[in-house]
This record gives C-alpha cells, structure tokens and sequence, in this order.
C-alpha cells in the first residue's frame, strides 16, 4: 500500500490544513458535504488566539489557557500550541487571509474571556472562520496532490495486524489508505441545542472507538454562554467578542446577571454558561445588552450577528439579544499526542476529534482553530516519517448503511436534558441504560454513550463538567479514559473494522 494515498476524514481548519502540509504525499480528504459547508470552523466567530501583541508573549498565552483549564491543561501542550501560534497566524497571511488591522497596519487585537490580553486574532469582523476556511480551501484546490471527495461520509476505519488499512464509506466504498487522520470535528449535533453544524454528531468519537483507539475526557463538553435565543436550529451564535467590546449581559430589568463574578461577562466559559443556565432555569432570561453599549455601530462591527437577529426579526440596534447556552466545543475527543498519534498504528486525529491536553477541563476562547492550525504540520511530519505498512489492501466488505449525518431527535433531547451544562448521578445513569442500547448498530448513540458515561464516572464538578449531586472539585485533578470495550461490554472484536 506504499501508493495508497493519505485519507483525511474532514475538511475544516484541522484537516485542510494537514492535508496542505502531508503535499506532496497523496492525500484525499473526505469531506460529507460540499467543500466549505458542514465545517465547524466557517462558523467560528471569535478569531484565533494568538500572542502577536506588543505586551504580549507566548509563555503569558500558555499561562492562561492553563489557568481556565481546571486543573487538567497539559503545560507542555499548552506552551508548545501557544508559541506556534504567531507563525501559524503568519503562514494563514501568506495564504491570503485578509485579517483585520488597524489604521496603522498591525493586526487589531480583540479580548475574549479568561485572556489576560488582547490576543484574539480577527478577520472580517465576527467572519473569522469563514475567512480562514475561504483561504485554506483556496490552497488545498490549488495543490495537485490533494484530492477531495465530496458527499463522501466515512463511517469505519478499517485495520489490520499492520495498522490502518481503510476506510470504509456510508456507501459500501472501501478506500485503501497508508494512514487515516481524523479531523472530523466535534459533538454538537448530539445535542437538542446547539452552535455547530448538525452533522457534528461525533463521527471521529465512534470510528476511533470502533477501531481501537481511547477517548479521553469524553464528558467535558463546552457549552457557549450566548447562543442565541431563537427560534432556530442550530442556534446562532452571539460571539463572546461583544462581551470583550463591553456588552453586558443583564436580566429583563437590566441588572448584570455576572456583576458578582470578579471577572464579569469575561469570566470563564464555564461559569458564565451556568449562570446564564441558572437563571434560566428559575424563569429569568438573559440578554446581551447590544443596545447600550454598542447601538448603531452593530451592523458594521458583528455584521454576522447582525444580520442573523435581523433574519429573525429582531434588530440589535434597538433591542438587546436573547441568549442561552448550547452545545459548542468539545474539549475531550479521541486520546493523541501533539502528533495525532493515537495509539493504533497509521491512526491519527487532530482538531476538535482530538484530545490533545490543550484544553483541559474547559476551553480557552479561540484556542480551538488554532489548535487545529498548530499541530497540523506536527501530524504531517509524524506520518510521512512513518513508512507504509507493508500489508495487503483491505479486503473487507462493509455494506451499506444510511450516513449517521443527523442525531435522532429523541437523543439530542435526551444529552440537552441529562448531559447539559449541569448534571447529575441519575440522569447520567438514565442517559447511559437509554444509549446503551442504540450504541452497538448506531454511531450517534456510540458517541453520546462515551460521553453521558465519562460523565456518569466523575463525581465532581470541574471545568465544564458540573454535577448538582456533586458540587465540588475533588483534590486529585486526572484524565478520563474510555475505550469501547468500556461503554459496549458486550461487543466482541470490532465489527465491520477489521480487514
């Protein structure tokens, strides 16, 4: 198979970006919908954190994303990711993204909660990702060597005693493969409220599951503060920038609902979230008091947001944002190393699909695209050091089977319900014997498993992970680790996988 080229399950930041950096090695990237739809990262809003400011370092970068992470940020990934950051932004400007910059051509610095500076890299106003997108998608049909495969949904890799062999599609399809990367996203899809694409249901969870590899801290799931309100699915996203500008967050009198948080409106994620869920939760709804602090400069500043209120009928010029947490990030993700390797030979991961110990226990703002952005080239060099396998082409035959492209509506309500931003034991357990039962034939069901059942085995409240049955953090922060032989007992071998 030393002529088999390398398959990349996903075409946002993470995996278009590897894709650039394997060329000149064959690579075919698969990608379920047109090239530039269904990718998580053409939606991000906020920027790209990056320490390029004047009173800025790459050391102060790491120190915060430590410092939100609760207690479970690797150092060493968080300093290694932060000081690739400035070249990555520099590599995305030779690309020909067209960043924002102020009148004297510097890059202009947006704050976003739990950064101690002005680090947040922008383009076009609160369009950021889909400017990244636009200029990676650019570079990737530019190069020969990259072939990409639309309306193509992977469903199974498949191995063998040398490793990865395959992949295997919705469709029957097998394709041979020197090495597969999973840069499939995240799990926002699983959830009845969520800022991601729909299809962001946790495909790269269950085929990593399926063909061996860990999942690492599955139940640390982070749900955007400010969602908007509205009467739409996915929800849209009222970006935590306007936080950063000023936009206070208030009650129906007008009262802040964080003025007791020693950070505000940029506390961490975490606490905002459950506080905008609190008061929620007692029949108070929340706004984003755009009026106020930012009035006729909305349309021209979040254009984005602007325009999604306006489409809903409500103009933020005048009257201020309903919002809600939903489901936007996940932090766990399938276990690998700043390389993408996961433990199953010729299997990597990189992007949201992974676990790198960036993170933690909850996500910095904008450190997710650029986590993607800054291993990239770490997963290439890892892949084209390691030689094919010298193995025969798969020879397995997968039938048919519809695409899990959309979550089952009573599993989305179910994870909102019992895996929302507060959890507890029995509504875990409940989520756990429901999924149970759906994992072993439905991939969606698989993933939700992983997580309500992370959850279920953490009786703490950390991070993003919090338990009204268990309110504390326990004294010892560790890692999760689940494989599927932990979530699915009673699977034998791993069926449909093995070559």
């Amino acid at each position: 198979m030393a002529d088999a080229p390398v398959i990349v399950v996903g075409a946002g930041a993470a995996g278009l970006a590897t894709a650039l950096h394997l060329a000149p090695l064959p690579v075919t990237v698969l990608t379920p919908a047109s090239l530039g739809r269904e990718a998580a990262t053409g939606w991000a809003q906020g920027g790209l954190a990056a320490a390029v400011g004047p009173d800025d370092t790459p050391a102060r970068h790491a120190a915060d994303t430590e410092a939100v992470g609760g207690g479970l940020v690797d150092p060493a990934v968080a300093r290694a990711v932060a000081d690739a950051a400035p070249e990555r932004i520099a590599w995305l400007d030779r690309l020909g993204t067209v960043f924002d910059r102020d009148d004297g051509g510097a890059l202009a610095l947006g704050l976003e909660a739990g950064h101690s500076r002005r680090r947040i890299v922008r383009a076009a106003g609160d369009g950021s990702g889909k400017a990244v997108l636009d200029a990676l998608i650019a570079a990737v049909r530019a190069e020969p060597a990259i072939t990409v495969r639309e309306g193509a949904w992977a469903v199974r890799v498949l191995t063998g005693e040398a490793g990865v062999q395959g992949v295997a599609l919705a469709d029957g399809t097998v394709l041979p493969a020197r090495a597969a990367v999973l840069a499939c996203g995240g799990v926002g899809g699983l959830f009845a409220g969520t800022t991601t694409p729909l299809g962001a249901c946790g495909q790269g969870l269950a085929m990593a599951a399926r063909a061996g590899a860990g999942i690492r801290n599955a139940e640390f799931v982070q749900f955007h503060p400010t969602a908007m309100d509205l009467d739409a699915d996915p929800l849209p996203l009222a970006t935590e920038a306007l936080r950063g500008e000023g936009v206070p967050l208030v009650d129906a009198t007008g009262a802040r609902v964080m003025a007791r948080h020693p950070a505000g409106e940029l506390a961490p994620r975490d606490a905002v979230a459950r506080t905008v869920h609190e008061c929620r939760a007692v029949g108070h709804a929340v706004y984003l008091d755009t009026p106020t602090q930012l009035g006729g400069d909305m349309p021209a500043r979040f254009p984005r947001v602007t325009a999604a209120c306006r489409a809903a009928g409500l103009d933020p010029v005048t009257r201020a944002i309903p919002v809600r947490p939903a489901a936007h990030f996940h932090i766990g993700g399938v276990a690998a190393d700043l390389h993408g390797r996961t433990g199953v030979d010729g299997l990597y991961a990189c992007g949201e699909a992974a676990c790198t110990g960036l993170h933690g226990a909850n996500r910095l703002a904008s450190n997710g695209v650029i986590e993607g952005l800054a291993t990239a080239p770490w997963v290439a060099e890892a892949i084209a050091a390691s030689p094919p396998a010298d193995a025969r082409a798969p020879r397995a035959q997968v039938q048919p089977q519809a695409a899990a492209d959309r979550a089952p509506l009573a599993l989305r309500r179910l994870m909102e319900r019992n895996c929302g931003p507060v959890r507890d034991g029995a509504g875990l357990a409940a989520a756990v014997d429901w999924l149970a039962d759906r994992a072993d034939r439905d991939d969606t069901a698989l993933a939700a498993l992983v997580i309500a059942e992370a959850a279920r085995r953490r009786p703490e409240t950390r991070g993003a992970h919090a338990r009204r049955d268990a309110p504390d953090a326990e004294a010892i922060a560790g890692d999760s680790q689940l494989t599927l032989a932990d979530v699915v007992p009673r699977s034998v071998g791993l069926e449909g996988c093995a070559a």
